[in-house]
């Protein structure tokens, strides 16, 4: 019998703890397979001459993202440069993408179509994988992050976007299905999240059903206005500080100094505050103020 989606996590886990590939599975092949890939990534990160893509043209992983954000991508309005850490963080989260690959195929479970190029709308992109059949992004993610693939609230606070990239890939493959196999970097902890379009029971379905090529027309066309689109969230209180900090999603993008250009950001302990209005600088449980960073200006 083929193995499904629902049985990933605990067979993976099983795998683990037993260290028993799936019967038919060649682990020593399985293991030279990601130590390949590992190597074509440390090239594509530290030889100059491999090709890379250029973040201004559109590209189906981006149809998610704010109208905005994309305008000033295909705009070529410059952004903050990334900090080394960040660097770090995007090369570990493409590991950790091959590592659980490589779990999954000694599983037993079937991955097919890595990296297969799909287009909706003119609009090309690369989907991550199949499994089992059904078109799957990996993510890396966060202690909080994890629980909205947990509990399958995504679809309602998605600040990167996810819903409409893969959706975009299940579109051009003619699925009307798609999942995500995520993973908790701090603590290993896994999730698999599943929506389809013909659920419409599903408690996410208003969150997730709208009509992607529509999206995907909506993003070319704004992408070309003269005049830059709305704001993409406004700021929001932080607490009872009095402060103002930028919302999740204005805090990671490249191009918030665009729109915020006396934003102020402070190293806490919970991670970078983005404040655009500053009542009491922000201190350590000790009272001490935490310390502020000059930005980039762009």
């Amino acid at each position: 019998m083929s193995k499904t989606l629902d049985t990933l996590v605990e067979d993976i886990y099983t795998l683990m703890k037993n260290k028993n590939s799936a019967k038919g599975v060649d682990p020593e092949a399985e293991i030279e397979k990601f130590g390949e890939a590992m190597k074509d990534l440390m090239k594509k990160e530290f030889l100059p001459s491999t090709k890379r893509y250029d973040s201004r043209n559109l590209r189906l992983s981006a149809v998610g993202k704010p109208d905005l954000q994309q305008w000033y991508s295909s705009n070529k309005y410059v952004g903050e440069k990334l900090l080394p850490q960040t660097l770090i963080k995007f090369m570990y989260g493409h590991m950790i993408e091959e590592f659980l690959l490589m779990l999954v195929r000694m599983t037993g479970h079937k991955v097919t179509d890595e990296q297969k190029e799909v287009s909706v709308g003119g609009v090309k992109g690369h989907m991550d994988c199949k499994i089992d059949g059904t078109v799957v992004d990996v993510k890396s993610t966060t202690a909080f992050g994890i629980k909205k693939f947990q509990d399958g609230t995504l679809a309602k606070d998605d600040d990167f976007g996810y819903v409409d990239q893969i959706k975009a890939y299940a579109h051009a493959e003619g699925d009307r299905k798609w999942a995500w196999l995520a993973m908790d970097k701090q603590s290993g902890t896994l999730a698999v999240l599943e929506y389809d379009l013909d659920d419409t029971e599903h408690p996410m379905y208003e969150h997730y059903s709208s009509d992607i090529e529509e999206r995907v027309s909506h993003v070319k066309k704004c992408v070309g206005l003269a005049d830059r689109p709305s704001p993409c969230s406004y700021p929001v209180p932080d607490g009872k500080s009095g402060n103002v900090k930028l919302s999740t999603m204005c805090g990671y993008c490249q191009y918030k100094l665009h729109c915020y250009p006396e934003v102020r950001l402070f190293k806490t302990g919970s991670g970078p505050k983005y404040l655009t209005n500053v009542v009491n600088v922000p201190k350590n449980r000790w009272g001490r103020p935490y310390p502020e960073v000059n930005l980039n200006p762009v």
